[in-house]
């Protein structure tokens, strides 16, 4: 009998908004725009979600946690 393979979508990836980015970071929005801005920049770039809107990918945010880890906060 053959085995049946999980065919379940994956989960899309969640889109944090500035207020949940915020308190996760530890950073005010200008400093996380700053960052976005600096050259090379030191923050992950955000995604357009509206003329108005932004947003940032739990996974890029969650991937410059860790590399802050790493360094020691440089």
């Amino acid at each position: 009998m053959p085995e049946t393979l999980n065919t379940q979508p994956a989960r899309p990836e969640r889109l944090l908004r500035i207020h949940d980015v915020e308190p996760l970071v530890g950073l005010k929005k200008s400093s996380i725009y700053a960052g976005m801005k600096a050259t090379p920049p030191t923050f992950p770039q955000c995604v357009r979600l509206s003329v108005r809107a932004v947003a940032w990918r739990e996974s890029d945010i969650a991937n410059w946690q860790a590399q802050r880890t790493q360094k020691g906060g440089e």
